[in-house]
C-alpha cells in the first residue's frame, strides 16, 4: 500500500514538472515565434495536467475500494444481498420476458 502511495506521489511530481516545462516551451516559441515549439509546449502542459489527474482519479479510487473492502467485512449478509439484487435487476434488463399471446 505504501508503494501505491509513493507512485501516486510521483505521478504528481512527474506531472507538474511536465507542465513546468511545458509553460516554458510555450512562452519561449511565443517569443520567438517558432509555433512548433509552443504547440508541443501546449502538449506538454496537457499531458502534464493529465498525469495529475490521473494520479487524483486513482487515489480516489483506491479510497472507495477500501471502503468497499471495509463495507462487505462488516456486514457480509448486507452486502450478498446487495449484490443478489443488482444481479436480479441487470438480468430482468438484459433478457426480458416474452410477452405471452
Amino acid at each position: 500500500m505504501a508503494d501505491d502511495k509513493l507512485k501516486v506521489v510521483a505521478n504528481k511530481v512527474e506531472g507538474l514538472a511536465t507542465e513546468a516545462k511545458g509553460r516554458a516551451k510555450d512562452a519561449v516559441g511565443g517569443l520567438t515565434g517558432d509555433i512548433g515549439l509552443q504547440a508541443e509546449g501546449k502538449f506538454d502542459q496537457f499531458a502534464g495536467g493529465a498525469r495529475q489527474d490521473f494520479a487524483d482519479l486513482y487515489e480516489e479510487g483506491e479510497g472507495f475500494v477500501e471502503k468497499a473492502t471495509t463495507f462487505v467485512r462488516d456486514k457480509p449478509l448486507l452486502s450478498l444481498g446487495i449484490v443478489s439484487g443488482v444481479a436480479l435487476i441487470l438480468s430482468w434488463l438484459m433478457f426480458p420476458r416474452k410477452k405471452s399471446s
